[in-house]
């Protein structure tokens, strides 16, 4: 687990509920935003294959930051 710090700070600073939530909004932020602009650029004609998988890779950062938020949150990491 310590080498997922540095990558997820957020998510291990988690004590409190509202720590919670900020650290949910967060990452939801993270999803949302990279994905509309990753969105965007996927429309480019040759280079948007990799803009999606891009997309991918933030979607998955989202989506380990909010579990491990909720993870470290109940006490179980």
């Amino acid at each position: 687990m310590n080498k997922l710090i540095p990558f997820f700070p957020q998510a291990f600073r988690v004590r409190e509920p509202i720590e919670l939530v900020i650290a949910l909004v967060i990452y939801v932020l993270i999803g949302a935003i990279g994905g509309l602009i990753i969105g965007f650029l996927s429309k480019i004609w040759l280079i948007g294959f990799l803009f999606s998988l891009v997309g991918i890779v933030i979607d998955v950062y989202a989506l380990v930051g909010v579990v491990l938020s909720i993870l470290v949150f109940c006490k179980v990491i």
